[in-house]
């Protein structure tokens, strides 16, 4: 195989590309039409994406952290609440969660998907619960049979963290549209990415989706007074414009993610890493192809000799950072700590090559531990 160059771990410029003409076309459209904020493209995609998820209502905002905080918000979560999410995800539904001033219990996950554990979710609960925020981690589905189980027997609400699961679907079905409330990113990472921020929340309720509008600006009802306390949080016209675009492309794009995985899948036979496992009735979106070694260290610096990105989706968990320290509970959040030591994000976006693959896959089978590794 004819080696590449340098193959990024990310680069949005491939698709950039593919799809420029209507990009251009939809940025020249939001600028003549004289409207940047809350016009005509937030109302489109609002409601194209609400019949991509599969819900009544879809409203943008401002990023996916803010559509985590809102959400709850819309819920009554609030001062003297507790909300339940697990350590291993990041800082984003943790200082979400904050933001909405409940505090926080973290559960731990499974073994294999490294998914919010719905065994351990029932003993997590407590007399002050209000919600659930289930993470669809990596672009791998909660089992959501599961843990909305165990939430409707306690009557908790379920906050679907869908920040890096855009195309993922449990059992033919969206994620997003099965908790009572569902909260997307456009991260420029994220399978559906803007060329900036934003975020949207999903509902089926309509009461709440009107909260949430009101409190993206200000607590306005379209009339410049504050009826509640609310933020400025709000999805702008030529990010939505862009997203269209993206969306209109996306079940290709999510195709093409998907084969890429798959010969992920067949080119690491033989290198000393596993990827992390999909769980049982959910259709991976692969934002992520995330793969477990014992010696990371080894077979990142053997990438990082190769000219191949990588990432670490996450290094620390939550409670072992300064900021949230007073979340350790020693011994009790085992799995996600291991984890952090072993996880590592190989490329994978739109526009990657199989020959890339090929190479990041030819790299790991000859890097220590690997069956094609040189022997002594």
């Amino acid at each position: 195989m004819a080696r590449v160059g340098m193959i990024d771990f990310f680069d949005y410029r491939p698709q950039l590309d593919r799809y420029r003409d209507e990009f251009d076309a939809a940025i020249a459209r939001v600028l003549d039409s004289g409207r940047l904020i809350l016009g005509e493209e937030v109302e489109a995609f609002e409601e194209e994406f609400a019949r991509f998820v599969g819900v009544a209502h879809a409203v943008g905002v401002g990023t996916g952290t803010d559509a985590l905080t809102l959400s709850l918000r819309a819920l009554g979560v609030g001062e003297g609440d507790e909300v339940v999410t697990v350590a291993n995800a990041g800082v984003a539904p943790i200082a979400a969660i904050r933001a909405s001033g409940a505090s926080l219990r973290l559960v731990d996950v499974d073994p294999d998907t490294l998914l919010l554990d719905p065994t351990r979710l029932a003993a997590a609960l407590g007399p002050t619960t209000r919600a659930i925020v289930a993470v669809h981690l990596y672009g791998n589905p909660v089992d959501l049979d599961a843990v909305l189980d165990v939430a409707s027997s306690r009557g908790i609400p379920v906050v679907e963290d869908c920040a890096q699961a855009h195309g993922a679907r449990w059992q033919g079905r969206s994620v997003g549209g099965f908790g009572c409330m569902g909260c997307f990113s456009f991260y420029p990472t994220k399978n559906i990415g803007a060329f900036g921020d934003g975020g949207i929340c999903v509902t089926d309720d309509s009461d709440r989706a009107a909260r949430i509008r009101e409190q993206r600006m200000y607590g306005f009802h379209g009339d410049g007074f504050a009826h509640v306390e609310g933020r400025n949080s709000r999805l702008d016209e030529l990010q939505a414009a862009v997203l269209r675009v993206k969306l209109a492309h996306f079940e290709a794009d999510l195709a093409e993610r998907r084969a890429l995985a798959e010969l992920y899948a067949s080119e690491l036979e033989g290198a000393p890493v596993v990827p992390v496992s999909g769980s049982g009735d959910g259709e991976h979106a692969y934002h992520l192809f995330v793969v477990r070694s014992s010696i990371r260290e080894s077979i990142q610096a053997a990438l990082e000799e190769a000219r191949i990105g990588s990432a670490i989706h996450y290094p620390v968990p939550v409670h072992k950072m300064d900021a949230y320290s007073f979340l350790d509970r020693p011994g009790e959040l085992e799995i996600s700590e291991q984890a952090s030591q072993e996880v590592l994000s190989l490329p994978l976006y739109p526009g990657l090559s199989q020959e890339a693959v090929g190479e990041v896959g030819r790299v790991l089978c000859e890097s220590p531990g690997g069956l094609k590794s040189s022997r002594p």
